[in-house]
């Protein structure tokens, strides 16, 4: 008996059938990054001083399927960021970061990487590249690293961190509070920015431990001098209680939704 065999002979059906649909996902998703179609989608993220104003935008990677329609990033960037896979899409999308900045000189973006990325060939010539057509582009890069893979290699990452910071561009530690952070490690680290994970913000104005965390995590950030920002802000109550609190800027829907439009162009197409 074969492994496929053996292991579709220890699984129910629908285990079968999901390990086949994320096969496939994966294989679709792979050949898309391979062929380049892949683009950003631009949200913006708020002052809680003055929240009609974007201080910055992040950069979503959004693959499209043959089909012409979004994958979902929750669907494979999990499996992916491990892999090669992960690698390319981290390549991909800094590339398409650098050339919204180069296109827009009054952009500020941030684009997501994983620390795994730290070092790898074409990330790093990647990087030169786009940093060496003007210099000027690190002031209003911002690189979101996901807080597991920081935790991960500390060794790599801090010195990676202080060498891009000299050169103006800034760090952001995302989904802060969702992974085993260690905080011995969060002041040698001295990131910019803490973007507080989304679980905790969603109906914060209602959830009494969202509220006690949260006020946690931003006591922990503005202690280490870190600016906050605070995700998925979906509602209006939610917005008053963060900004209430101290957060300094927020994003999510009550502010806008992802869109495939450039900032300060007409809107044409949301990305979801």
């Amino acid at each position: 008996m074969d492994t496929q065999n053996a292991m579709a002979g220890h699984n129910s059906p629908l285990d079968v059938a999901l390990s086949l649909r994320m096969a496939t996902l994966m294989d679709q998703v792979s050949r898309a990054v391979d062929r380049g179609e892949a683009l950003l989608a631009f949200q913006p993220v708020v002052r809680a001083e003055s929240t009609g104003q974007p201080a910055f935008y992040e950069g979503l990677f959004r693959v499209v399927d043959e089909s012409g329609r979004f994958v979902p990033l929750g669907d494979f960037l999990p499996r992916a960021e491990a892999t090669d896979l992960g690698r390319q899409i981290d390549c991909l999308s800094l590339a398409l970061g650098l050339r919204a900045l180069h296109d827009d000189p009054a952009l500020r973006l941030s684009v997501n990487m994983s620390a795994r990325s730290v070092g790898h060939p074409v990330w790093t010539e990647t990087l030169r590249r786009g940093l060496a057509q003007d210099e000027r582009i690190a002031e209003r890069l911002i690189l979101e690293v996901t807080e597991s893979s920081a935790m991960d290699m500390p060794e790599i990452v801090v010195p990676f961190i202080r060498d891009l910071q000299l050169r103006g561009v800034t760090f952001a530690l995302d989904d802060f509070g969702a992974g085993q952070t260690s905080f011995r490690y969060l002041r040698a680290f001295n990131f910019d920015m803490i973007k507080i994970d989304g679980q905790f913000i969603r109906e914060i104005a209602q959830q009494p431990d969202h509220q006690v965390l949260t006020q946690a995590l931003q006591a922990i950030a503005h202690h280490f001098d870190m600016f906050t920002v605070a995700e998925h802000v979906e509602t209006a109550e939610d917005a008053a209680y963060v900004i209430d609190i101290g957060v300094d800027c927020l994003q999510g829907y009550y502010f806008g939704a992802p869109t495939i439009t450039p900032p300060g162009t007409p809107p044409r197409r949301a990305a979801m």
